[in-house]
């Protein structure tokens, strides 16, 4: 399978490419700098420069022409603010499934966030984050030229992982190593029946192809 990144040099995404290229797929990330694109060969994947700030749908849908699957996993990152949530955690992410859209690309997989919601109240930085994840997740949900999978990960920590997670519709709070999200992603990428589902994912007692066979069976 050829699998394309958004947000190619992000914590998961590194992650995500490693198991990917190990198992013989070809990976290909995005990522805003040429600066970046070290980390990605390491990592086995393709660096291919674009800022999804700044593109246009169909330089996106270009560099995903031919693909089996595309990611999302961009964020603007904790250190950013309001104004960026809204141009990459939301504006990001649905130029990434418009171009997914124009691209042919059905299989589209999404890191949004547990508690992401359009209608969320406050006004944090974090507030205006869940918004902006909530109000990009209703956006895929509507695509139905696209095979969507929202993943909603609890709290992300660097802890090794397990290998054992809780992946469900809802699973209620908690926390998950980002190793642990990104062997859910590569086993998700591979399951086509979880097209159609939000789910939430923290860490459990069920191994994660385990866990992923059971949701795609319901």
């Amino acid at each position: 399978m050829r699998i394309v990144i958004a947000g190619g040099h992000g914590q998961i995404a590194l992650r995500l490419e490693r198991l990917l290229a190990a198992r013989g797929d070809e990976v290909a990330g995005i990522i805003r700098s040429a600066e970046q694109g070290e980390d990605l060969r390491a990592a086995g994947a393709e660096p291919v420069v674009l800022d999804l700030e700044s593109a246009s749908v169909e330089e996106v849908a270009e560099r995903l022409r031919g693909a089996d699957a595309a990611v999302f996993a961009a964020g603007a990152g904790p250190g950013s603010g309001a104004a960026r949530k809204d141009t990459v955690d939301k504006g990001a992410a649905v130029l990434f499934a418009d171009a997914a859209v124009r691209a042919g690309v059905r299989r589209h997989l999404v890191v949004s966030s547990m508690g992401a919601d359009a209608g969320h109240k406050g006004d944090e930085v974090f507030d205006v984050y869940l918004r902006a994840k909530g109000a990009a997740d209703d956006y895929i949900r509507d695509q139905e030229a696209l095979d969507w999978t929202i993943l909603r990960p609890g709290a992300l920590t660097n802890d090794a992982g397990t290998g054992l997670v809780r992946l469900e519709a809802h699973t209620g709070r908690g926390a998950i190593p980002r190793d642990d999200v990104a062997a859910v992603l590569a086993e998700l990428v591979d399951t086509p029946a979880t097209a159609g589902l939000t789910l939430e994912l923290i860490s459990g007692s069920a191994p994660v192809s385990v866990a992923v066979k059971s949701v795609a069976g319901n």
